[in-house]
């Protein structure tokens, strides 16, 4: 399905476009084959945008509701038709002539196009919560907002999503946006195991906060480097971060068990934060489109949800943690859950794998786009080592300093 809506001083005017065969429970008037009786379907047409589309349409202006909207104008088209591609040309469609009366088309194969308008009661945000799930086992909605005074915003709703709104103020895409950061963390059970693998055999404040501040910064970085399209669009790049993913939490339980260095461990929360940082963008660019203009405050609200739902984590594990170890012996209690941890990340491993196998790679042709890729990525490894050196550097500078201290 396709809309416009378009705020025009005290009016909202939505121009709609659906499929007639997905209003089931309305028999049309037909002739000869099955061919729809455009003449006599006509007075049907005001019947199906009742049953099926005015009451759907449900708008709200910072929770008032706009109620029902008013039937401009309806009318049958071709599937062949292609005037909704833009909102002029979508607009030219009640302009012009109806469809005669001998056109021969199946009625399952015409499409609905509606004009309608809803009295604005003032100025505010403006919500949408449409409820087109039932015209068919999928649904798909591409909005087109056209506000008075601000940017166009085009939406792609599938199902029914509940609340949308229209024109998002900041503070609501701040709140909207850290909740999903919030959530996304703690319904990835893969994600949840790489932090307690991370940190199972850290027993000092100092060490964890810097491998923790590693992390962040590294899923900081290609987490925004792939909002502003830094990163490959190409179909196999999800399917190799997922299994890199994967790859982290079998890697970091092993070493848990064989080698449980923590001089390093900071470099390598890094490395694989680099990773996770591309895994959380897949969750973010599902929903960046609701984030209106505000895509820095919406990068940032994310990324403050995540970090909190990390600390939440980490905080709980280390309690738990602790009092396991106040009845079980230290080494083997961090093997055990180690050995746990990894066995959930091999089969993770084993069937991202397979996933990965079923997409095909080609070697990319050397042009101007290919080249223009490569300076982002440049760019991002550049940055990436950069962050490293100035830790670093850092480091080695506190430790001087407190060197010098404990000497004095």
């Amino acid at each position: 399905m396709q809309m416009y809506v378009q705020e025009v001083h005290t009016d909202l005017n939505v121009l709609l476009r659906v499929p007639l065969g997905a209003m089931r429970d309305i028999s049309f008037a037909q002739r000869g084959p099955g061919y729809l009786d455009v003449e006599a379907a006509r007075a049907q047409l005001s019947d199906a945008v009742t049953l099926w589309i005015a009451g759907n349409l449900n708008f709200d202006l910072d929770g008032q509701a706009l109620g029902l909207p008013e039937l401009i104008d309806v009318r049958l088209a071709l599937p062949s038709d292609r005037s909704f591609v833009d909102l002029e040309t979508a607009r030219g469609v009640f302009a012009a002539p109806r469809l005669s009366a001998d056109t021969e088309l199946y009625w399952e194969q015409a499409l609905l196009d509606v004009s309608l308008q809803f009295a604005l009661p003032g100025a505010g945000e403006l919500f949408f919560s449409p409820g087109f799930a039932r015209l068919g086992l999928r649904t798909l909605l591409e909005v087109q907002y056209l506000p008075e005074a601000d940017d166009v915003r085009n939406l792609v709703l599938i199902g029914d999503p509940g609340r949308v709104s229209l024109s998002p103020g900041v503070s609501s895409v701040f709140a909207s946006f850290a909740a999903a950061g919030f959530e996304h963390v703690l319904s990835g059970i893969d994600h949840l195991l790489f932090l307690v693998a991370l940190l199972l055999p850290i027993r000092r404040l100092q060490p964890l906060v810097v491998i923790v501040t590693a992390f962040t910064l590294a899923h900081s970085l290609t987490l925004s480097a792939a909002v502003f399209n830094l990163v490959p669009g190409a179909l196999w790049f999800v399917p190799v971060v997922e299994l890199l993913v994967a790859a982290s939490i079998v890697f970091m339980a092993f070493e848990n068990i064989i080698l449980p260095g923590l001089d390093r461990r900071w470099l390598i929360a890094y490395g694989f934060g680099l990773i996770h940082g591309f895994a959380f963008s897949f969750s973010l660019g599902e929903t960046l489109q609701f984030a209106g203009v505000h895509i820095p405050a919406a990068l940032l609200a994310f990324n403050l949800g995540i970090e909190a739902a990390q600390l939440l984590v980490l905080l709980l594990a280390l309690l738990v943690l602790r009092w396991l170890l106040r009845f079980l012996p230290e080494k083997p209690t961090v093997i055990v859950l180690s050995a746990l941890i990894a066995h959930s990340g091999w089969h993770w491993l084993t069937e991202r794998f397979a996933i990965l196998q079923q997409y095909h790679f080609s070697w990319p042709v050397f042009d101007a786009a290919l080249l223009a890729l490569a300076t982002r990525w440049l760019i991002l490894v550049l940055v990436a080592i950069f962050i490293i050196w100035l830790a670093r550097t850092l480091a080695a500078y506190f430790n001087i300093r407190l060197d010098g201290r404990a000497a004095k």
